[in-house]
This record gives C-alpha cells, structure tokens and sequence, in this order.
C-alpha cells in the first residue's frame, strides 16, 4: 500500500497554483502559447526519476485522439526552454509524434523550479519517499531550508520531511527497493540505524513475505535484543543476496532465493495481479 500523502493548497502566485491544477482555467488557456518540443529541456530540478511505463502509453494514447488539454509550465533558457511543470505530458507528446505542446511561459527562479516539481509530483503522489527525501534534502542542502521551512514551503508536516529525510541514511539496496515501491516507507522507516547486513536481511523477508509494518517494527527490535535472532545460515552468502537484489530490480517484483545443499534452490516471484505476470512473461521471453 503507497502512503499517500497531504499537500496542503499554497498560494504560490502568479497563478502558479493555477497551473498544477488537472484541469485548465481559461485564463491559463488564454496565456498558452504553442512551443516546439525540440525547444523543450527537460527540468534539471525533476525529483521524479521513474515513470511507469503503463501510464505514459495510456497518456499517449490520449494525447494522440484529443490533444494536451493542460499547458506545461515552462520557463526560458538560453535559445529554448525548461521545463517546469508536466514533464509526463511532454514525454507522452514526444510518444505520440507531436511537434509542438500548448505551455505557459513563467518567470521562475532555480527555488521555485525545484518547489513546483516537488508539489506537482506529490499532488498527484508520483514521488517515492526517496525521492521525496532527496528532493527535501535539495532544498536543505543547496537553498539553505530548515526542516521546518521545507514542511512550510511544500505543505506538509516537519515529523514526514523528518521521517523522509532519514530514508536516506539506508544502505542504497534499501533505497532502491523503496523507489521500485517493494518496501513502504513505514516498513524502512523500521529499519534506519539497523546494521546494514541485518537491514538488507529483514527487507528482502518483509519484501518476500509480504509483512506489515507492526511485523517488520517487532522483526527490528528482535534484531536489536538479539543479534543471533535472524538465522544467518538460512541467508545465502554475499553473490547471491547480489543476484536476489538484481533480480528484484530487473523483474520489479519480490524475488526470494533459496539455495540448498549440493547446488539445488528454489526460485520465488511473487506478484499481485496478472498484469505483473504478463509483464515477467514478456521480459523472459525477450531473452529466448
């Protein structure tokens, strides 16, 4: 289950609150202008880095029979542009062969560009915690926030960009499950400070046995009291927890390895739904 978050409306001025909306007042209609696609860069401040490959087709498929029906937030740069707000839409017109998209131009500093593309994501909760967090951490690190600003600014509480922000302390393993949305954010956040050998041991059981969160909390404070707790022998040796992990990555789904006595094993993927199956069907049958 995705926590979803609360983006508290701000008033960002100018109308820039107007255009994050889904749908496009006319005033906004009436400020866009059409820009070539070839003029169009991509946000160097983007937080999101995966887009689901699913949704776009579905964008682009819409695109292609009625249009883009909501401008993109653009600002200049150099001899073209930056994008701002709607790189979905921008990604999905390039899919669908357009050559140009409605936009609304802004003056816009290097602050506002990184706020927009957080809220923008996290409105329509396209962000993992992670890169929430590093997003977050951005704004610490390079405009100087306090913790306290960064929940002011972005709308939401100091404990969730607290909480966020302590992701990042996880070993990258951890990290990575967090951004394919294998672990939630309230299983990892269990898991930071834990040693990273036992932390990478408890994310792939929880990943591969599909526990809650009160479970993964009383798994932690077993491995904390009791270091000889997790059966060490049952873990597969330092390559082959590497191949689970680049089997989780690869396929997008929980992977649990069993090896045994004389070079035998098993295999498990696990998947929620049929579409999940298809898409491994697929990927294994591209290397036939």
């Amino acid at each position: 289950m995705v926590v979803k978050k609360t983006i508290k409306k701000r008033g960002l001025g100018r109308g820039l609150d107007a255009l994050l909306a889904d749908k496009p007042t006319a005033q906004i209609l009436n400020q866009a202008i059409s820009v070539l696609i070839s003029k169009i860069k991509p946000n160097r401040y983007q937080p999101r880095t995966r887009f689901n490959e699913d949704e776009l087709i579905t964008l682009t498929e819409s695109i292609r029979k009625v249009g883009v029906l909501m401008p993109v937030l653009l600002r200049e740069q150099g001899d073209g542009y930056e994008l701002i707000a709607g790189e979905r839409r921008w990604r999905a017109s390039q899919a669908a062969g357009l050559l140009d998209i409605p936009a609304v131009i802004r003056e816009v500093d290097d602050l506002q560009a990184l706020e927009l593309a957080i809220i923008e994501n996290e409105q329509r909760d396209d962000l993992t915690a992670i890169e929430s967090a590093r997003a977050y951490k951005r704004l610490i690190d390079e405009f100087s926030f306090s913790q306290q600003k960064v929940a002011e600014r972005i709308g939401v509480s100091r404990v969730q960009v607290s909480n966020l922000i302590r992701l990042l302390q996880l070993p990258q393993p951890i990290q990575e499950m967090i951004e394919q949305r294998l672990l939630m954010m309230g299983h990892a956040r269990a898991l930071v400070g834990l040693d990273a050998v036992k932390a990478g041991i408890l994310a792939r059981k929880c990943v591969a046995e599909s526990w809650s969160v009160r479970q993964m909390e009383k798994e932690v404070k077993r491995a904390l009291n009791d270091a000889t707790h997790i059966s060490l022998n049952k873990v597969v040796d330092a390559d082959v927890a590497a191949l689970q992990d680049e089997l989780m990555r690869t396929l997008g789904l929980p992977v649990s390895l069993n090896c045994k006595k004389g070079g035998s094993g098993e295999l498990k993927i696990s998947y929620s739904h049929a579409e999940e199956l298809d898409g491994v069907l697929q990927r294994l049958r591209a290397t036939l």
